[in-house]
């Protein structure tokens, strides 16, 4: 009986897990096994800050499978299990046991790197005082809700005034955290143009936020909560042992202090930093793109025959610019996988690339973009046009009908559209999907005017806020 092939996949998440179901759909017959280091596989990071929230009351409607229900699909997935090295010419991988503390060596045939993105902790004073968190993993997230309910933290800082940054203002607020968000640059969401950054300023001010921008963090404050250290010595006298780490986790935050003041603070999100684990694919031979993160092919191809990449460790191509970029959202990471999955079972397929669409939700604002925003149209060259509309987002004498704030970016020579952003309470995380449609279809604002959009009072007014900003654009 022939030896079956063996597929590894490094890392369990969004890109990781879509590559080994889909893998085992394939190649019924090939064994596949897959590693990652959190406690968890297969979990809705993107539905974290509405669990902290509260929206989400339990974390298990987060996750979607469990290693258990791998195993009855053919798909062994180990958690606690880190690689730690890839021997390419070998094809074998040091794998390192969390649970056993114990190292082994995995034989593979085939490989697909999907070990995701961490944020880093820069070398700042403080930075390990208890009460400071990222944001990455399940366990993450069950440790910023415990600290929420059990300490009942009155003042919070956010550093990063990105994605993250947004959806953690409203979880804190929701649990009555005073926060303050803290950015080193001069706008919130630095991938938006000014005049959509300084709409979800004033929408976060009026619901309590402070914002301070233009201020670097120098370092964390922290007291010594006494009264706990002295029943964790008396424990550890008695020889009752002691919670997890040392005396120094003993310190608690109190304080953030940047370059410019300081701000009281019980609990800090620190959100800035994200960057792609690939120090494992660079041990391995595997190169790295412009954008630092694993070059990769249409086909999820890196340098190195047999090894694959997706999902937050890789570059993706993107249809609007013509070249790749580092997006390591859910909705490419999953779409990466399957195809890195279908070409390592022995398949073909081709990622379609992607035009950077994007929503993120902050108290009752969406705010969404897809392709290019002005600025970053500008910076590569396009001789740039754009416009920026105020619309109703259903007819105006029905119930929940709120404004539409739209920019449109579009090439002045050719009328191609380049981008979009949008901003409102109603309505506009449906409607950046048809500019995104528009976008990988390389329409023109002719073509985008000429849609023919569904119109009823309840849900749009007749010209929908995408019609008035193509007409506009054309009249122009």
């Amino acid at each position: 009986m022939a030896k079956k092939e063996r597929l590894i996949v490094v890392g369990g998440v969004a890109a990781g897990m879509s590559a080994a179901a889909k893998a085992r759909r394939v190649n019924p017959d090939m064994e596949i096994i897959v590693y990652e280091k959190s406690g968890y596989i297969s979990y809705g990071a993107c539905g974290f800050p509405y669990y902290i929230k509260g929206d989400v009351a339990d974390m298990e409607a987060l996750l979607a499978r469990t290693p258990a229900q791998m195993a009855e699909q053919g798909v062994m997935a180990h958690t606690r299990h880190e690689v730690q090295a890839i021997d390419a010419g070998r094809r074998v991988a040091a794998v390192y046991d969390y649970a056993t503390g114990r190292k082994r060596f995995e034989p593979w045939d085939k490989l697909i790197l999907a070990a995701g993105a961490s944020i880093g902790r820069p070398s700042i004073p403080g930075i390990n005082l208890n009460g400071i968190f990222s944001l990455r993993t399940v366990e993450d997230a069950l440790t910023i809700r415990r600290w929420l309910e059990e300490m009942q933290p009155r003042h919070g800082v956010i550093v990063g005034g990105g994605y993250i940054g947004l959806e953690m203002a409203e979880a804190l607020a929701a649990h009555g955290v005073a926060v303050t968000i803290v950015d080193a640059a001069d706008q919130l969401m630095s991938s938006l143009d000014v005049e959509i950054a300084a709409l979800i300023q004033a929408e976060l001010e009026a619901e309590g936020v402070e914002i301070r921008l233009g201020e670097m963090v120098q370092s964390f404050i922290g007291e010594r909560l006494v009264t706990d250290i002295t029943q964790r010595v008396t424990a550890l006298v008695m020889g009752q042992g002691g919670s997890r780490g040392g005396l120094d986790n003993r310190f608690r935050v109190r304080e953030v202090v940047t370059d410019k003041q300081s701000y009281p603070a019980d609990v800090v999100i620190f959100g800035v930093g994200s960057r792609p684990n690939v120090a494992l694919a660079q041990q391995a031979g595997v190169k790295l793109g412009q954008t630092w993160a694993v070059a990769v092919d249409a086909r999820q191809r890196t340098n190195v025959p047999n090894i694959w990449a997706a999902g937050a460790v890789a570059e993706a191509f993107h249809l609007v610019l013509g070249e790749p970029i580092y997006f390591p959202l859910a909705q490419v990471a999953s779409k990466q996988g399957r195809v890195a999955a279908v070409n390592a079972a022995g398949g073909r397929a081709s990622f379609a690339g992607t035009v950077g669409t994007a929503v993120v939700k902050t108290f009752d604002l969406a705010v969404a973009q897809t392709g290019l925003s002005e600025k970053a149209a500008r910076a590569k060259g396009w001789t740039v046009d754009c416009l920026m509309i105020e619309a109703t987002s259903r007819a105006h004498y029905m119930p929940g009908h709120a404004p539409i704030h739209l920019k449109l970016v579009f090439d002045k020579n050719t009328q191609r559209v380049l981008g979009a952003q949008m901003i409102g309470k109603d309505g506009v995380a449906q409607r950046i999907n048809v500019i995104a449609a528009a976008l990988q279809a390389e329409w023109t604002i002719r073509d985008l005017a000429g849609l023919d959009l569904a119109y009823a009072p309840p849900f749009a007014p007749v010209w929908d806020p995408i019609l008035v900003a193509a007409n506009v654009a054309n009249k122009e």
